[in-house]
């Protein structure tokens, strides 16, 4: 056992810790968990918890149904809208079978993966997500309701923004459970809300993004409100975007830094790779039906282009100084694998570099009025990204076959069943809105 699990089973001990929550994502991004009582943690630690794996949607099948949850001792945290006695603790888990061989499925490992690869070529990256969110009212049983909170707009303020009080208290949470949160504010919707995390390391973003959800739900709970991260709840109104921001770094230096003056023909290539590969994945960043709906709207993407500081196209280049320095890519939504998501782009700009990819002209004035062919364009569904993605060469090298088989299986049908709806609001509502 490594001295940082011993740190934190005395710690734990030391504290009064009762339960211990071991958490993990499907491949969906969908937030699982099982409590433990603190006196199994060094076992869990040691052995792992066994879980059937064949109940998780696309993880395995009856016969071959036994996965074990390992605790990452770095990924420690208390819950802090839990109760002081007998307070819960967190941990995120790297998922294995019997025999101690990693899950294909646990995206977590995946995504560490990759940096090492990416560190042995001199490169490194620093991710920083900005989460959009709805916050409605509920019902006198506490069910959610299709309400917002409020109807103020963009940075508006209290009075008429009536989520300013609630994105204090998840920042100061988030705070208690490690995440740096930087901005919060208003967003164009009523009722819509957004939180800006500080940037950190590929894995430490994603476990950050998967706190967030269940933080904002928790807090928004406690105040008898429902959070939803659907992408587009309010079909006449602003969607929810999940903004990922890179920096690319080659020992050491920020290749953004000089992106407009004189840019690194790897920060280049890199842009472009994430550009040549971004159709083939969206079906990953962007995994709900209801995800279509969302672009080419308020500041929603439409086609394949970059641009300096234009917040209509896929990715921009922010103005911004030093360690700032960075791109934007705007068309995944926070219904997404955090994970999976995170990894694709990383990899689809490290193919870029590889191959050494051109990038394409800048984008100018607004790109909702530029004119481009279907090859230019994201896919307007999840079937037609579907289609993208189970033709791609570059994803089916990236992620693991059987992984992505359940993944486009699932979704498939997922797809076919909304489209084959005669009430397509009435069927997200039923099968997504209390889920997301």
């Amino acid at each position: 056992m490594s001295d940082r699990a011993q740190e934190m089973l005395q710690f734990i001990e030391e504290n009064d810790i009762k339960f211990i929550r071991l958490a993990f994502c499907d491949i969906f991004g969908v937030p699982k968990n099982i409590a433990i009582m603190a006196s199994q943690l060094r076992a869990a630690m040691e052995r792992g918890v066994s879980f059937d794996a064949s109940a998780i949607r696309g993880f395995s099948n009856v016969a071959e149904s036994d996965l074990f949850l390992f605790p990452d001792p770095d990924t420690f945290s208390l819950l802090p809208w839990r109760p002081s006695e007998g307070c819960v603790g967190r941990f995120y888990c790297n998922i294995c079978y019997p025999d101690g061989t990693p899950f294909e499925g646990d995206m977590r490992r995946l995504l560490r993966q990759t940096m090492r690869r990416a560190a042995q070529k001199g490169f490194s990256f620093q991710v920083g997500p900005e989460s959009e969110f709805y916050l409605f009212r509920t019902g006198e049983d506490g069910s959610p309701m299709l309400a917002p909170h409020d109807h103020a707009g963009y940075f508006d303020i209290a009075p008429v923004d009536r989520g300013e009080n609630i994105r204090r208290e998840i920042c100061l949470v988030l705070e208690e459970m490690g995440v740096q949160p930087e901005r919060s504010h208003h967003e164009h919707g009523p009722g819509q809300n957004e939180i800006d995390f500080h940037c950190s390391s590929p894995q430490r973003a994603a476990d950050d993004l998967m706190t967030l959800r269940t933080a904002v739900k928790a807090i928004g709970a406690q105040s008898g409100l429902f959070a939803s991260f659907l992408p587009k709840p309010l079909k006449q109104s602003s969607g929810s975007g999940l903004h990922i921001n890179l920096s690319l770094y080659r020992d050491g230096r920020n290749l953004f830094e000089e992106f407009r003056t004189s840019p690194d023909p790897d920060a280049q290539a890199f842009l472009a790779g994430i550009l040549a590969h971004m159709r083939e994945i969206t079906a990953v960043t962007n995994p709900l039906p209801g995800s279509y709906d969302r672009f080419g709207s308020c500041e929603a993407p439409v086609a394949v282009n970059w641009s300096f500081e234009n917040r209509s196209t896929l990715v921009r280049v922010p103005a911004a100084r030093g360690s700032d320095c960075r791109v934007e890519v705007r068309s995944p939504d926070p219904s997404c694998n955090p994970y999976s998501t995170i990894l694709l782009l990383i990899e689809a700009g490290l193919d870029g570099i590889e191959r050494g990819l051109p990038l394409p002209p800048a984008c100018g004035g607004s790109a909702y009025d530029a004119p481009c062919d279907m090859a230019q364009r994201l896919p307007a569904s999840l079937s037609e990204a579907l289609a993208c993605t189970r033709g791609s060469e570059f994803v089916r090298r990236v992620l693991p076959g059987q992984m992505l088989e359940s993944y486009l299986r699932v979704k498939s049908e997922e797809a076919a069943r909304y489209e084959a709806a005669p009430d397509k609001i009435k069927y997200e509502m039923e099968h997504y809105f209390h889920m997301v």
